[in-house]
């Protein structure tokens, strides 16, 4: 390895070593309050190594993994997200009890394991990435472990990943059977220098496989069982974390592989894709109708949410990845706003979870209520907020590519959403009975989760209201 490798593998190097950091003073010296500084300063670190990242890649580092302007966007998104959720957890963990200071260890690892994912060009990359982010989270999702719930929560989660990983390994050892190579790369250019090899039953089976394997990573149906469980059990910044940093990280390294191999998106596997995102947005969003818990109400919907994106990353080529990639970028924004206020709401002994512990929110805490009113509604595609841009941006995709059944879906079932984002809404407008009062001490909210909510609220209003900037951004790297 060169010294421009080393300088374009910086945000990933200092990531590690962040972790490392962090592991070591947690041996020297418990403290939570250390523990977050030294992990915000690696955070930061790996940061500003992205424009290093920048200017001294050529693309391919190593035969592993890709440093491209792709790969920087989302890696950025992927460790500003993990900000976030380091500042939402503080208040939550301070709440808990107990010694936590390794939780933060994981959410570093979890980070460098995203990482790694979206910048992989090559499919032992791929399971390197995928492994080192699943760990961490199944440590993660069980870390309250003087809860039920969240300890079967971490069963619930690790069972489908091994099955997952499972699949996707079998996948791609069929894959190599039949190609002779895992990079990405070289695999398309040789479906495209041999076309014959594209009809070969082993090759068709070992990417069978790693669909379903990556459906279970994503939640989309018939492979999202385990989302509604593992969301209502874990932490909520932790459900937060997986619902925006593991599935971002997952969807962007799709989106790469279909991209790198052009000829894979031949009508079999558009039709699979299409029964997935239909699948996915029908059974989500009617699943979520019927909910009580608001964290099962954005599993189901976080599942509606992958079928939709589904749409738009299809077709491959420029204009998926610019609205795949401002699609997630809103996605990310909303959810971790919606689980990052669950947190701040949340008590020793549990999360706000049920509809009943949101009454009344919007009459005692309106800045509250307006921020979790946006984020609802975001999520829900109404205009002036990210969401609406982001769908907007995928009816357009699915428009010009033709995919007219699937599109129609994603509007009738966005239709529906309406129903269960509103109904959240109007519960944070009723006062709630006396006998229904909760502690008074429920909702301070303390300065670290109150700083991330207003400035995710001021991002979801601004790229509701002006996106050029982000657009320009995300068209500059989609070639």
């Amino acid at each position: 390895m060169t010294r421009a490798d080393l300088l374009a593998l910086a945000p990933l190097i200092l990531l590690a070593v962040a972790a490392a950091a962090v592991m070591l003073q947690i041996a020297i010296r418990r403290r939570l309050a250390l523990t977050l500084a030294l992990s915000l300063v690696g955070l930061a670190a790996a940061l500003a190594g992205l424009p290093l990242a920048a200017r001294w890649s050529s693309g391919a580092v190593t035969v592993l993994v890709v440093v491209d302007a792709y790969g920087i966007f989302y890696i950025d998104l992927i460790l500003l997200a993990t900000v976030a959720c380091t500042l939402l957890s503080y208040g939550y963990l301070r709440r808990m009890g107990g010694e936590c200071e390794e939780y933060y260890l994981l959410l570093l690892l979890a980070a460098l394991g995203a990482a790694v994912l979206v910048v992989s060009g090559h499919f032992a990359a791929f399971f390197l990435g995928l492994e080192i982010l699943s760990v961490a989270l199944y440590a993660l999702i069980a870390y309250p472990r003087h809860r039920t719930a969240s300890l079967e929560a971490g069963i619930k989660y690790l069972v489908p990943a091994a099955v997952s990983s499972a699949f996707l390994l079998f996948g791609m050892a069929l894959v190599f059977m039949a190609s002779g190579t895992l990079e990405f790369n070289r695999l398309a250019t040789l479906l495209v220098s041999r076309p014959e090899i594209s009809g070969r039953l082993t090759l068709w089976a070992g990417s069978a496989m790693i669909v379903v394997g990556i459906g279970f990573k994503l939640a989309l149906v018939p492979f999202h069982m385990w989302a509604p469980d593992v969301y209502q059990g874990a932490p909520a910044p932790v459900a937060g974390f997986v619902a925006t940093v593991s599935k971002t990280a997952v969807a962007a390294l799709l989106l790469r592989l279909l991209a790198s191999a052009a000829p894979w998106q031949d009508p079999p596997l558009i039709r699979i894709f299409s029964l997935l995102a239909i699948a996915s947005m029908v059974g989500g969003n009617l699943l979520a109708l019927r909910q009580n818990s608001v964290k099962r109400i954005l599993a189901y919907s976080s599942t509606a949410h992958m079928g939709y994106l589904l749409v738009a990353l299809m077709p491959g080529g420029p204009a998926s990845i610019q609205a795949v990639t401002f699609y997630l970028t809103a996605y990310t924004i909303t959810n971790l706003g919606a689980f990052g206020l669950i947190g701040l709401l949340s008590h020793q002994n549990g999360d706000a979870d049920e509809l009943a512990d949101f009454k009344g929110l919007a009459l005692e805490h309106p800045w509250l209520g307006a921020a979790f009113t946006a984020m609802l509604l975001s999520l829900a595609g109404i205009p002036l907020t990210a969401g609406f841009i982001g769908k907007f941006y995928l009816v357009a995709t699915g428009l010009y590519h033709a995919l007219w059944l699937p599109v129609m879906v994603l509007l009738v079932t966005s239709g529906i959403s309406l129903y269960y984002y509103l109904r959240i809404v109007v519960v944070l407008f009723i006062r709630p009975e006396e006998t229904q009062a909760t502690p008074s001490g429920r909702r301070v909210i303390g300065w670290s989760g109150g700083v991330v909510l207003a400035a995710l609220s001021i991002l979801l209003i601004w790229l509701g209201v002006g996106p050029q900037p982000l657009v320009a951004l995300i068209q500059a790297i989609a070639g």
